[in-house]
Order: structure tokens, then C-alpha cells, then sequence
């Protein structure tokens, strides 16, 4: 018995059209692109050259948590105060601060890498300069000098979410 063609015309209704399957199996393949992409980004710091040229500069007011480790890139940074003092523990280097004073980072080389390919690199810097306490955070202003210009999105994974940086 031949089909009817009323059946053929219900079966192409009920399942998904070939633009449709295409266009999901595309939306997917970006998500899972995308995905990946985040979750491969690394970036790593090294020890940067003496004498390295930093001409570029952003500054940023951020907090810091007292008494709670803050990395960026690889040092590791925790803050405790007490009263119009500040001691800073850079990578067990410390050091103590009173408001109005500056505490300069080493220079470091920073690497970014995407599915293990690097994708940019640069020298940085970071000054914070000490303005005092604002509940359990210490308030500075940080300068990072960066060898060459940086976008803000490359900043932004330098910097922890908890350091709380505005631009200036």
C-alpha cells in the first residue's frame, strides 16, 4: 500500500528541520569553544629582567582583606593592621607601612597562555600606596607599569575579584 502523503507531511512536522539541527549543533560547538577556552587560560609569572623599560601605567584604588592572602599572578600578598600601621607580607618579605607611604613590588613577566599556546606576555609592576583602613580592608592605590599596553581584560586577570579594583 503506497504512503499517503498526509503521513509524509506529518513526519517532516514532527522531527527538527536540517537548518535547525545545524544551527544547535553550532550553537553548542561555540559554547563548548568558549568553555574551553576559559578553562585553559592560565597565567604565569616570572621573575622579570633588572632594568626592564615599563612606560605604561593604570591605576586602580583597591582594598585589601586584612589579614587574608591575596595573590596576584604568583606573589602572594597578605596585609595586617593596626591602627595608622600597616605591615605587608609579599612573598615573606615584609615590610611595615604608615599611611602616605609605598610599597613596590618586584617586577615580574607575566605569561598568558590559551590551550597552552602563549597569547600575550608582558613585564609588570605593581606600587600600592598605603592610604589606610576602612573597616577590616586596607585601602590603597596601586599603580601597575606594564612594558607594553595591556588591555583592561588582561589586567583583570591579573587582579583578584577580592582586591575589589576601580579604575582611576
Amino acid at each position: 500500500m503506497p504512503d499517503h502523503p498526509a503521513q509524509k507531511s506529518r513526519a517532516g512536522e514532527d522531527g527538527l528541520s536540517t537548518r535547525t539541527k545545524i544551527l544547535a549543533i553550532g550553537l553548542v560547538f561555540i559554547i563548548v569553544v568558549i568553555a574551553a577556552t576559559i578553562l585553559t587560560t592560565r597565567v604565569t609569572n616570572t621573575t622579570a629582567d633588572a632594568g626592564t623599560n615599563l612606560p605604561f601605567g593604570t591605576q586602580y584604588r583597591v582594598t585589601l582583606p586584612d589579614g587574608e592572602p591575596v595573590t596576584i599572578g604568583n606573589s602572594r600578598i597578605v596585609v595586617m593592621s593596626y591602627e595608622n600601621e600597616m605591615v605587608t607580607d609579599v612573598d615573606g618579605t615584609r615590610e611595615k607601612l604608615v599611611i602616605g607611604e609605598e610599597r613596590v613590588i618586584s617586577p615580574r613577566h607575566a605569561q598568558i597562555t590559551v590551550f597552552g599556546i602563549p597569547v600575550f606576555t608582558t613585564d609588570f609592576q605593581i606600587t600600592l600606596h598605603y592610604l589606610g583602613t576602612n573597616g577590616k580592608n586596607a585601602d590603597f592605590d596601586m599603580t601597575v607599569k606594564t612594558s607594553k599596553q595591556v588591555p583592561d581584560l588582561v589586567l583583570r586577570l591579573l587582579i583578584p575579584s577580592n582586591m575589589n579594583a576601580q579604575p582611576e
